[in-house]
């Protein structure tokens, strides 16, 4: 029993005397590290607009603040009085209470030290941030720590349809820096070695090319055109699996899309954005892999699906966390053998 990818009627393929994990192909040999290092300093030089995500846009409720730290930055998210997301320094200008601890009346932070109220529109000494909800994740522009030329919005990549979806975010943090987090996902052919328990026939049918200056200059098409293409089974169990064709970009410095472009839920997007929680060039850096899975189908049972996400959103985290238990791993390595951190040579 088997099936390509794109075939309506079965989602599911029956594999037949699969072989044992070491005698899979290896993937050594197309996971050349140019090709990596390659398409990350392309991703690199796309801009962000100093946007940064900072979490999911459902984190933040009604009359309580939320408090990140983004690039050694101390930061406050709230919601105005239209339910609007609002942004800003963590530290009242006071006497520096921390923000994150105090309610939110009629749209305003009010310190619980003094009492100074503190609304979007800001106070002398005490600006508010650009911040955008794109319905799923909430983003925060910070000018200072991304120093390129600002964007009026992030660079949000192409979704489905949200009425068609069911979305998921996933929040993990690890060791190393933005570029580390990158890296990983730049390198699909990892995937069912590293991941046995999710990824099983592997194969990169396309990669961009191995030199820095590459294709992708920033535009949509040259981002398209500067893909890994991977066909991969999603394994249920130890025979029974999903095939899919999928694509892998990189529409800005710490973002990284995989677009499934056939097989079961056609059109669904994994996104993984690498935030910095600490400031460039710390000794210890810590970064936030902040996932979005958002899940799409054309079968009439995915409206059922969608009706229960209540139940379906933990089973997407815990799938998202178990894999980034192992890829934190991963950028963490690489951020050590880069930095030469903590060896004895």
């Amino acid at each position: 029993m088997s099936r390509q990818p794109g075939s309506p009627r079965f989602p599911l393929t029956l594999r037949r005397n699969p072989p044992a994990w070491e005698n899979q192909e290896p993937t050594w040999r197309g996971a050349r590290p140019a090709v990596i290092e390659a398409a990350l300093k392309r991703a690199q030089a796309r801009p962000s607009g100093n946007w940064y995500v900072v979490g999911a846009a459902d984190e933040v409720p009604r009359r309580a603040p939320l408090g990140r730290t983004v690039a050694g930055r101390e930061l406050v998210i709230w919601r105005d009085a239209h339910g609007d997301l609002a942004a800003g320094p963590g530290a009242c200008p006071h006497l520096g209470a921390p923000l994150k601890d105090s309610p939110v009346r009629c749209g305003a932070l009010v310190c619980h030290w003094h009492g100074l109220s503190l609304g979007a529109e800001g106070k002398p000494g005490w600006r508010t941030l650009p911040v955008h909800d794109d319905g799923v994740l909430m983003w925060v522009r910070l000018d200072g720590a991304g120093e390129e030329q600002p964007l009026d919005r992030p660079v949000v990549p192409p979704r489905p349809n949200p009425a068609r979806s069911v979305h998921a975010v996933y929040t993990g943090a690890g060791r190393c820096e933005p570029e580390d987090v990158v890296a990983n996902r730049l390198d699909p052919w990892h995937g069912a070695w590293f991941h046995p328990y999710s990824f099983v026939d592997l194969r990169v049918t396309g990669s961009p090319p191995g030199d820095a200056a590459g294709t992708g200059t920033g535009t949509d098409t040259d981002t398209a055109e500067d893909a890994f293409a991977v066909e991969v089974s999603f394994r249920l169990t130890s025979r029974l699996v999903v095939p899919v064709r999928a694509v892998f970009t990189a529409p800005e410095p710490r973002t990284v899309v995989m677009h499934i472009t056939d097989g079961e839920g056609r059109d669904s997007v994994v996104e993984t954005h690498a935030t910095p929680l600490t400031p460039e060039g710390h000794h210890a850096p810590r970064t936030a892999v902040v996932e979005a899975l958002i899940a799409t189908s054309e079968r009439h049972g995915f409206t059922v699906a969608r009706h229960a996400s209540f139940a379906l959103r933990p089973l997407m985290r815990a799938v998202a966390g178990r894999l980034w238990r192992d890829d934190l791993a991963y950028a963490e390595r690489r951020w050590t053998l880069r930095t030469r951190q903590n060896l004895p040579y």
